[in-house]
């Protein structure tokens, strides 16, 4: 509970954050930021080194080996901090702008700020204190939104989302300490020392494929097309795939230390996995259908009639987000299996094939690079489930009877409110509201048709009613008149 509702406080404030300060901001503030996010984002993944999954996964760890964990973090947070710094005047040089190279020096204080709490948000995790890992992520998303909106009302450039970034990273860091009242040992060598940086390795060789994968765009649309046409993609991203991201960010924390407890129990941990997935999907699917279908509205009025160019980019984008959630769920399967190997061959596979398909769309701007990302997406998802379901308790057969009836509605879903656009109301406002109903009832009603798609809505209608009972008034006791 805690969890879900953090993370509606979370996805507002996301589009919260993305409304206010896109009018707030240019698209030039925002395509310097993005410039700079990819490089911020190597240096996180690389300063981590997997080694928060490895604390999370493992089925018995010691107050050493936590130790040891720790200040290999910290160690690897400060060296890159350093190497950012340096490296700054280099980056503003390749993007052809000066404005880049003060702003990524001052990413570094981000580095080392994050680096410090990573140890003690995965001891966290693993003591499954979701309720105090929810709290604090709200905390920090609140302080970010409010950081960058109070910079960018009284000085309106780049740095107000800077300020923002740095807020939402100190706060956590600060609450995440206090939270796990947690101390490292002095720094020393343990004898499992080597077989801890070996899984760490493992998930960062995938995290460094998936890096590609997913900033590859930013730097070539940045090189190629300069700041404007970077900002509206930036913006068009982030309203879309920012906020799916706020679901499945917090289900990681949640799916890898349960599933990694079931691996010992097959028929648990495929129903518990399945389960999850098919209720995800039916959250998320019919919401992307609807805002894909009503691309200009949502843009006019999330953002605004001056960002009216990024319509096009978002519906683009959004075919590749009703295929994300899912895809998104394959980390689960491959950490909490330990199979740290097929992650990486398979985090390379997706990297090469999103590189390519930035490269033949990148010649067409923005758009072209969305609906090139889109397309590698439908390529590698049949690619990814067959590599995945060779091994382990979840199955192929699993996955086409939970996940195809909710993909096939979700696509339905579009067709559906697409052809019914005329009909739905003129407000901006109530034509999402319709859009999105309609969307929600006609992917109800077609996954009826399936086994799965029934117990999708029964499960849903179980997680419902205890909150609908709790909301719905009760009669007022009124004394009956005396006869």
């Amino acid at each position: 509970m805690h969890t879900a509702l953090s993370q509606a406080v979370l996805l507002a404030t996301q589009i919260g954050s993305v409304v206010v300060l896109s009018r707030l901001l240019s698209p030039g503030d925002f395509g310097l930021i993005a410039m700079c996010v990819p490089i911020l984002a190597l240096v996180g993944m690389m300063q981590n080194f997997g080694l928060l999954q490895a604390t999370v996964q493992r089925p018995n760890i010691l107050q050493e080996e936590v130790s040891f964990l720790f200040w290999v973090n910290i160690a690897a947070s400060v060296t890159l901090a350093a190497a950012l710094f340096l490296t700054a005047p280099l980056i503003a040089s390749f993007y052809g702008d000066s404005r880049v190279g003060p702003l990524v020096a001052a990413l570094s204080l981000i580095v080392v700020t994050s680096g410090a709490a990573a140890q003690h948000g995965a001891i966290l995790q693993r003591r499954m204190h979701f309720g105090r890992l929810a709290v604090i992520s709200v905390i920090g998303a609140v302080s970010a939104f409010g950081v960058a909106t109070l910079w960018a009302l009284f000085r309106p450039d780049y740095w107000a989302v800077f300020a923002g970034m740095v807020a939402g990273t100190l706060v956590p860091t600060v609450l995440t300490w206090v939270s796990a009242a947690w101390l490292p040992d002095r720094p020393r060598w343990v004898p499992q020392g080597r077989a801890l940086l070996g899984f760490g390795a493992g998930v960062t060789g995938f995290n460094l494929s998936s890096f590609v994968t997913h900033n590859s765009d930013n730097v070539l649309i940045g090189r190629a097309w300069g700041v404007v046409e970077l900002g509206l993609y930036d913006r068009a991203y982030k309203l879309l795939l920012f906020p799916l991201r706020q679901i499945t960010n917090p289900l990681d924390r949640v799916m890898i230390p349960s599933l990694s407890r079931l691996l010992n129990e097959p028929h648990r941990y495929r129903s518990a996995y399945l389960r999850v997935l098919r209720l995800v999907l039916f959250l998320a699917l019919p919401g992307v259908a609807c805002t894909i279908a009503l691309a200009d509205v949502v843009i006019s009025l999330a953002l605004g009639a001056q960002w009216h160019a990024s319509a096009p980019i978002f519906q683009a984008l959004g075919f590749a987000g009703l295929l994300r959630m899912l895809s998104g769920s394959s980390g689960w399967l491959f950490i909490s299996q330990g199979r740290t190997q097929d992650y990486v061959l398979w985090g390379m596979v997706m990297a090469a094939l999103a590189v390519t398909a930035y490269v033949i769309g990148l010649p067409y701007g923005a758009f072209g690079v969305a609906v090139a990302l889109s397309v590698a997406h439908y390529v590698m998802a049949p690619v990814l489930w067959v590599w995945l379901c060779r091994k382990g308790p979840v199955s192929l057969r699993d996955i086409v009877t939970s996940a195809g009836p909710l993909m096939l509605a979700g696509h339905l879903a579009v067709a559906g409110v697409w052809l019914a656009r005329p009909l739905l109301p003129d407000p901006p406002v109530l034509t999402l509201l319709a859009g999105a109903a309609l969307s929600y009832a006609l992917t109800a009603l077609l996954i009826s048709a399936f086994p799965s798609g029934r117990a999708t809505l029964r499960e849903g209608w179980e997680l419902l009613a205890p909150v609908l009972r709790r909301i719905k008034p009760r009669p007022a006791n009124v004394t009956p008149p005396p006869s």
